[in-house]
C-alpha cells in the first residue's frame, strides 16, 4: 500500500511512502485482540483507591438500640449496622489493582489491526518531518488547517521527542501527539486522523 506525502502547508510533494501490508493490510484483523488491549490499556489508567466504610469502620457507638425481643419490630444491633442511617455499607468498594497480563504477540496483533481499520477507512495521513523553530500555538494550528485535520480529533505520531512541536500543540483540544514506539491500541483507534510524518512511518511499519 503507497500514500502521498503532504507538506506542512498541505500541498503533496508529489513523494509515496510504502506502507507494509503486514502491518496495514491484513486479510483479517483481528477485533477481539483489539478489544483486549483497549480494556487492558484503560484497565491500568484505573487508580482503583475507591473506598468506602464498612460498619467497623464507621463512627457510631456500639451500643445495642433496644432489646432482642418484645419491642413490636425488627431486632436491631447498633447505630452502625447498614440498614440504619449513616450506618455502614455493604459489600462497598474496596482499593484494588485492575491491570491485567497480555501476551505481547497479541498486543502486537492487537496494533497491526488497528492500523489496518484506519487505513481501510482513509484515516492516515503521511506528512513531511517537520519542526518550529520556537513553541508557537498559531503555527500548529495553520499546519492542522493546511492538512485539514483542524477540529477533529487527531493524533500527530513523531519519529522522537520534539518539544516545540509538543508544546505547540499541548493547548490545541482535540489534539495528541505521541512518538511512533509509544504508540498503542487505543491512541491509534481514538481519533478521527491518524497524522504520522515520514520517518515515523518506518517504525509503524515493523509493528
Amino acid at each position: 500500500m503507497e500514500l502521498a506525502v503532504y507538506n506542512i502547508k498541505g500541498e503533496d510533494t508529489g513523494k509515496k511512502v510504502v506502507l507494509n501490508d503486514e502491518v496495514f493490510a491484513l486479510a483479517e484483523p483481528n477485533e477481539h485482540a483489539v478489544y483486549l488491549d483497549v480494556k487492558q490499556y484503560l484497565a491500568n489508567q484505573r487508580q482503583g483507591t475507591h473506598k468506602s466504610k464498612e460498619r467497623s469502620e464507621v463512627s457510631g457507638s456500639t451500643k445495642k438500640l433496644g432489646r432482642q425481643k418484645g419491642g413490636g419490630g425488627a431486632r436491631h444491633g447498633d447505630i452502625n449496622s447498614p440498614v440504619m442511617v449513616g450506618g455502614g455499607r455493604v459489600f462497598g468498594p474496596r482499593p484494588r489493582n485492575y491491570s491485567f497480563k497480555l501476551n505481547k504477540k497479541v498486543k502486537a496483533l492487537a496494533r497491526r489491526s488497528a492500523l489496518t481499520f484506519k487505513a481501510q477507512n482513509d484515516q492516515i495521513v503521511v506528512v513531511e518531518d517537520f519542526n518550529f523553530e520556537a513553541p508557537k500555538t498559531k503555527e500548529f494550528v495553520n499546519f492542522a488547517k493546511n492538512i485539514k485535520v483542524y477540529g477533529q480529533k487527531t493524533v500527530l505520531v513523531l519519529p522522537s521527542q520534539n518539544k516545540n512541536v509538543y508544546l505547540s500543540a499541548r493547548n490545541i483540544e482535540k489534539t495528541f501527539v505521541i512518538t511512533a514506539a509509544e504508540l498503542n491500541t487505543y491512541r491509534i483507534l481514538d481519533n478521527k486522523k491518524l497524522v504520522v510524518t515520514e520517518s515515523s512511518v518506518a517504525v509503524l511499519n515493523q509493528f
